[in-house]
């Protein structure tokens, strides 16, 4: 086994990114995989390098889940240093298969790629009708964490998942410990988890393909073993302990006694392999965050942890809302640097339109001129979109279509606009 330090002169400069990363292949191997022509990954390299120097720099960083472009614009609009990218939304509403599925990895494995790559082109047109108009020094290409479920297959399907995520742009992509085939939300009954060697090939299949393309992703390991219940084998000795029977199920599965501490085990065995781990939770239990976080850190003081502040879970049936609103800042010192909302985008998207529509029915367009005031009222607060045709760069295409017509263009758009003239 080599060390990722034998490496960090060809892959990475930086020793202190790779320390603690373990890699059982050598700069040749790598080589001789990357090809003759060295290609370029610049959204994903500088968001990588953002994100790990975010993720060592702050408290915490919080995340909403995107489901579209637009929406990743208002988050980096709103101040949010980082973009969460759901596969759950994905296979909800934004997968190429035009499908609604539930979480069940249904949807064609270039989903979630695609979906990084239209955040990116949403946040390059912010960031060029900006520069248009003037800079103002705003980032607008923050670092996107992508979910990769469990792979969509093994190792290989793995390594070429997660060149797709670098392709499009992604500066950290997670993985899961279930069975690709299976595959479950980590909120839903059924999961069944692969032996943690299986698992360990996924994560070294991910950081390869990271290497081969000279980008320093962050591969971040979830397990499911807090509540999954099935194992697909007992090949592994590590899994022994947690198997609470010789009995198969129909499906030839092995049960599992689920908990914190085989959560503690798996991640403790992911760890050189991974730059952050994450521990799927039922409930928003600080004490069983505490109870992961030690044992994690008990093995490898330094690891940096993920944490799913999950729509899954009934905030106010566990918590105080005194409580809620520390919730986070508490996450945040036991070790937990990357916090998200995965399904953020969802219910803002579904629960606001809803309410629009309720009211729409029955009032018109009084219902609809309250959101239009509510949008002119949040500019006090730098929100823009309440001009749409500018949101969506109708004048940068005014400047571009004057600077073909040498400054003197008859035909630009926005001039003569209701827009122009009412906004």
């Amino acid at each position: 086994m080599r060390t990722a330090q034998s490496m960090a002169g060809s892959i990475m400069s930086e020793t202190d990114r790779w320390a603690g990363i373990t890699r059982p292949y050598d700069h040749t191997e790598v080589e001789r995989l990357r090809g003759s022509l060295r290609i370029q990954y610049t959204l994903a390299e500088r968001g990588a390098r953002r994100l790990w120097d975010l993720l060592h720099t702050e408290t915490y960083v919080n995340a909403l889940g995107a489901l579209t472009g637009s929406q990743a614009v208002q988050m980096v609009r709103a101040g949010l240093k980082a973009i969460y990218l759901s596969g759950w939304q994905v296979a909800a509403d934004a997968n190429t298969a035009g499908q609604t599925y539930p979480d069940q990895s249904l949807y064609p494995a270039d989903s979630v790629p695609t979906v990084v790559r239209r955040i990116n082109r949403a946040l390059q047109r912010a960031d060029q009708i900006e520069c248009a108009e003037g800079p103002t020094g705003r980032d607008w290409f923050v670092p996107i964490v992508a979910d990769a479920e469990a792979g969509f297959g093994g190792p290989l399907n793995a390594f070429e998942l997660m060149k797709g995520m670098i392709e499009a742009g992604a500066a950290g992509v997670h993985f899961e410990d279930q069975l690709a085939s299976e595959k479950k939300c980590g909120h839903l009954g059924g999961k069944v988890l692969v032996p943690t060697g299986q698992f360990i090939r996924t994560l070294v299949a991910a950081r390869l393909a990271a290497d081969v393309m000279d980008v320093p992703t962050l591969v971040i390991a979830r397990t499911d073993a807090d509540s999954a219940k099935l194992l697909t084998s007992d090949v592994d000795p590590r899994d022994h302990p947690f198997i609470a029977s010789p009995e198969r199920t129909p499906e030839g599965f092995y049960r599992l006694r689920c908990g914190i501490e085989s959560a503690i085990a798996r991640a403790v065995a992911y760890a050189p392999y991974a730059d952050v781990l994450w521990c799927e939770t039922s409930t928003p239990d600080l004490d069983e965050a505490k109870a992961f976080a030690e044992g994690v850190h008990r093995e490898f003081p330094d690891k940096l942890l993920a944490y799913n502040c999950s729509p899954s879970f009934n905030w106010r049936r566990f918590l105080e809302p005194s409580r809620i609103e520390t919730f986070q800042r508490e996450l945040g010192v036991m070790g937990y640097r990357f916090q998200f909302v995965t399904l953020a985008g969802f219910h803002a998207l579904n629960y606001g339109m809803f309410d629009l529509a309720r009211e729409y029915r029955e009032r018109g367009m009084a219902a609809y001129s309250e959101l239009q005031e509510r949008e002119v009222a949040a500019e006090a607060v730098g929100y823009t979109a309440t001009r749409h045709q500018r949101e969506v760069g109708t004048g940068y295409f005014d400047r571009v279509t004057d600077v073909i017509a040498g400054g003197a263009a008859s035909t630009k758009a926005l001039e003569d606009s209701t827009e122009a003239a009412q906004f």
